[in-house]
């Protein structure tokens, strides 16, 4: 039986112990975010150029580009480092530079999956198929709770993205107000509450409900099955979303949220976003967001859009083929399998994988 004095780390993990290491951090060791990022150099720069042009010449399609077909010699090192930083140190990544403004969208994307190809295999992120998404107001209606909340203005609560171990973001061009990125610590989250409220992290680490906001596999329920605090050979991994949780309970046959189960949300909530846990910041035309969706949290600001200023960001969602083990109940969100390296994404029947220049 685990005692409150415990503490254990990533590869050894006790459940329910307070876990020590660089992926429980808080704000507190990060006062400064750009002594964090990588800069990308001129010579870099340089490179990628030259990785742009001889991608987009060589006539392959975009998803069938791999690392063969380019060379960026003193830029792939910083990349590699800032994805094991991702999986296995502080759980995030932050990188500026990526010249976007001079860039026509083609070689945009071309960047951007040069850069992607470093941290994993891209997943799908939607019943479309895509493998890069498009992060930008199109007009779907927030109030609709089925409506995937990245196609609109409105502010997108704390979450992971589940069905992906990486989630990374290039800013292309910002808001006229608003959009703040936040990201927070899953791990020190777990602490928290741990020290808080002990009887919560059990109810957290119990049955949960995900609705699949009707983009369901075939064969498969328009709802699953999966904890919020996840231990695992020698692991904690988090997912968490509790807009998808209330969704859940549309289905006669998910059992009701308990008072319990909304203690839980609403400490959970207030952990993440406070000052002492999360992490802020506009990001910047050219900046780069890489993040682990099993030990932190993000959120999105809402925002305002005008003519001369829209926000738009490009995503991906990425499986690198040498990442934690899961347990099995995250096959349900991995797209049926828990894998390192062949899990992740939304596999919908008939949606051929597919990189789209805009939004849809």
């Amino acid at each position: 039986m685990a005692t409150e004095s415990q503490t254990s780390r990533q590869g050894s993990v006790v459940p329910f112990t307070r876990i020590e290491g660089p992926d429980a951090w808080t704000a507190a060791d990060y006062p400064v975010l750009e002594e964090a990022m990588l800069h990308l150099t001129p010579e870099h720069v340089s490179e990628l150029d030259a990785a742009v042009e001889s991608v987009l010449a060589s006539g392959k399609r975009l998803q069938d580009v791999d690392p063969s077909d380019f060379s960026l010699p003193s830029l792939s090192g910083p990349l590699l480092e800032a994805g094991q930083q991702a999986q296995f140190g502080r759980g995030w990544a932050l990188i500026r530079g990526v010249p976007v403004w001079r860039y026509s969208r083609q070689q945009q994307l071309a960047a951007y999956w040069i850069l992607g190809l470093h941290w994993g295999r891209a997943v799908p992120q939607n019943a479309k198929g895509h493998l890069i998404g498009h992060i930008k107001d199109i007009g779907h209606d927030p109030k609709n709770p089925l409506t995937r909340l990245y196609a609109t203005n409105a502010a997108q609560p704390w979450h992971n993205d589940g069905p992906a171990d990486l989630v990374s973001l290039l800013c292309l061009s910002n808001a006229e107000e608003g959009g703040e990125s936040g990201w927070s610590s899953s791990v020190s989250v777990h602490n928290e509450i741990l020290a808080r409220a002990p009887h919560l992290a059990r109810v957290l680490a119990g049955p949960w409900f995900f609705d699949r906001k009707n983009e369901v596999p075939e064969g498969k329920k328009p709802f699953f099955e999966i904890p919020v605090f996840n231990y695992h050979r020698g692991y904690l991994s988090v997912n968490y979303s509790d807009n998808y949780y209330h969704l859940s309970q549309r289905h006669p046959e998910v059992p009701k949220l308990g008072p319990q189960h909304h203690e839980a949300m609403r400490l959970f909530n207030e952990l993440a976003s406070g000052p002492e846990l999360s992490l802020r910041m506009v990001l910047q035309p050219g900046d780069v967001q890489l993040l682990s969706n099993h030990t932190c949290l993000h959120y999105r600001g809402a925002f305002t859009d005008s003519p001369a200023h829209t926000r738009h960001l490009l995503r991906l969602w990425l499986s690198p083929p040498g990442d934690r083990p899961l347990p099995e109940c995250y096959a349900d969100i991995m797209a049926g399998s828990t894998v390192p390296g062949k899990r992740g994404g939304i596999i919908i029947q008939g949606a051929a994988p597919n990189i789209p220049a805009e939004a849809e």
